[in-house]
């Protein structure tokens, strides 16, 4: 006959292991990770850590066990969209991301291909995903591990699940003007008039020009993500009863506004063919405000 107490002690024990297996899917990541966040979490199995910056770059210094993903030639099509869904479903399945992953995207502190990275994987339906506070820098050895050895993750499969009310396309953008709220991601020069990588200058009709830019600050040990009472204060007199439609050149510095309206409580999605797109289409209706 088996020992009862030997019985209740290993009842006990897997209960406690059923526990902590449920508390550890139960983590969130938030949408703007701090390296307090990180460096309690960075142990988690489930914590899927992508580093967007060209491969050289990683190849020198970069967070343990993060995976190498560089922004400009996995997130774009040759036209600047994103890309094909088959495309994106084989890049996150390699990259180690499942429905329980928790993704933490970083790149050099422009914060704008982590920011894409995040947008493209909320679109496919994937919620726990944020980006790191801070640019890639060397001063991170001093809380977070580092490492120049490439990380190759274990296999997952990541399966897709669109989520249509994160994108825009140029109709629905077009029919926007108005009605909803139309945010220009680009600098103010490009904002006027005075500077396009499209055939057209100027921006569409209605949109206020908030610079991705604003969203981030120059400090000594690199770029960081403003406090979240800073970026209150910068996007305060954007109506909330309103959807709010962004765009920028190719949608990459749009998606770094939408991270941080994101967390600040805001409804945003993307115009994803931006400025490219329209700006090449003489169809289409512009504000010019450097001819005026």
């Amino acid at each position: 006959m088996n020992n009862p107490k030997s019985f209740l002690l290993k009842i006990l024990f897997s209960t406690i292991v059923l526990i902590s297996t449920l508390n550890a899917q139960k983590t969130e990541i938030p949408a703007i990770v701090t390296l307090d966040w990180l460096e309690k979490n960075i142990e988690n199995p489930n914590l899927s850590i992508i580093d967007l910056r060209p491969k050289e770059e990683y190849s020198k210094s970069h967070i343990r066990n993060a995976v190498n993903v560089p922004g400009l030639k996995n997130l774009f099509d040759d036209k600047f969209f994103m890309p094909k869904l088959d495309f994106l479903k084989e890049l996150f399945s390699k990259s180690g991301i499942n429905s329980e992953s928790l993704v933490l995207a970083y790149d050099n502190g422009e914060f704008i291909w982590a920011a894409r990275f995040y947008w493209i994987l909320e679109t496919l339906g994937h919620k726990n995903v944020g980006i790191l506070k801070v640019g890639f820098n060397k001063s991170l050895e001093k809380s977070i591990p580092l490492s120049n050895i490439e990380y190759i993750p274990k296999r997952k499969e990541f399966v897709p699940r669109v989520d249509n009310e994160k994108v825009q396309t140029k109709l629905s953008t077009l029919l926007a003007i108005g009605k909803k709220t139309i945010i220009d991601g680009r600098k103010k020069s490009h904002y006027t008039g005075k500077e396009s990588f499209a055939s057209r200058f100027g921006h569409i009709p209605t949109a206020e020009n908030y610079a991705c830019t604003q969203n981030y600050q120059v400090t000594a040990n690199g770029n960081s993500i403003k406090n979240i009472d800073k970026l209150k204060e910068l996007y305060k007199d954007i109506p909330r009863d309103k959807e709010i439609i962004l765009y920028c050149d190719g949608g990459a510095e749009a998606a770094l506004n939408y991270v941080v309206l994101q967390e600040l409580g805001f409804k945003a999605s993307i115009y994803d063919g931006s400025w490219l797109e329209w700006g090449n289409d003489s169809a289409l209706p512009i504000d010019n405000p450097s001819k005026k």
